[in-house]
């Protein structure tokens, strides 16, 4: 008799429309039977994907090894279990104690990869992070509260570098995240958006500037669940890629001028 795989598989749920889950992730919670997901941010509405029979587990309720004994248990009985995270699970997903323990356990962890809200959010501004001639880097960072941060990773430092900033889970202190960027040397008047549940049917989003945003933000009643967007991309003018330029030559194409 062949033994079946022990594993649990982390999943992508996407930002919170239900059909921006994969089409991999979907395929594994149809034939789950165990799903533990974040309640708290995780749209319901993907766990009707799920079989009437799956036990479906809130881990908001749990402590961490609660839900590693749990997905564990299922596992060693050769069940299909699902730990389902919000967006993508390697972004601020606190996927890496789960692992940790499991493998512990010798129950084998594999990832599929989801829609990050990084991604949504800029679908929802209809943004390009990058713009040519002003930064090729994006720095996606959040700003320390109970859980700190580097010193080298403070806003003010990261300010330096005039690069695409985006903020998770810094909604709740956007007054003190924008003084910090603006003491790091950011123009007041720098272009800042945010975008509250990005992709979900109650998505806001609020545009301002550097030194607006945080009122702006407080009109609205945003402080949860919203990234922060500050930079350039957000009114790059006329900024152009090289690559479909007539004079410019590439592998695929030889330039004309």
């Amino acid at each position: 008799m062949i033994e079946k795989a022990k594993t649990v598989n982390f999943v992508g749920a996407g930002p919170g429309a239900p059909d921006l889950i994969t089409v991999r992730g979907s395929e594994l919670l149809k034939t789950a039977d165990l799903v533990v997901y974040a309640g708290s941010l995780v749209n319901p509405e993907i766990l009707e994907i799920c079989r009437d029979d799956c036990t479906i587990m809130d881990s908001a309720f749990m402590s961490l090894e609660e839900q590693v004994s749990a997905m564990a248990a299922s596992a060693e009985t050769g069940s299909s279990v699902v730990r389902l995270h919000t967006g993508d699970p390697s972004l601020y997903g606190a996927v890496a104690e789960q692992k940790r323990l499991l493998e512990e356990r010798g129950i084998e962890v594999r990832f599929v990869p989801g829609v990050s809200s990084l991604q949504a959010t800029a679908a929802a501004l209809g943004i390009q992070y990058t713009v040519p001639g002003e930064t090729q880097t994006l720095i996606c960072t959040r700003r320390g509260g109970r859980t700190p941060v580097p010193e080298r990773e403070s806003l003010d430092k990261l300010a330096a570098h005039g690069s695409t900033i985006v903020l998770f889970l810094t909604a709740g202190q956007v007054k003190e995240a924008t003084d910090e960027l603006i003491e790091g040397g950011l123009d007041p008047k720098t272009p800042a958006a945010c975008v509250y549940r990005a992709s979900w049917d109650d998505e806001t989003i609020v545009r301002s500037d550097l030194s607006g945003l945080a009122e702006a933000m407080r009109e609205r009643g945003i402080d949860h669940q919203a990234l922060i967007v500050v930079g350039k991309c957000l009114d790059p003018g006329e900024a152009s890629s090289l690559l479909y330029n007539s004079g410019f030559s590439h592998r695929f194409r030889e330039g004309s001028l």
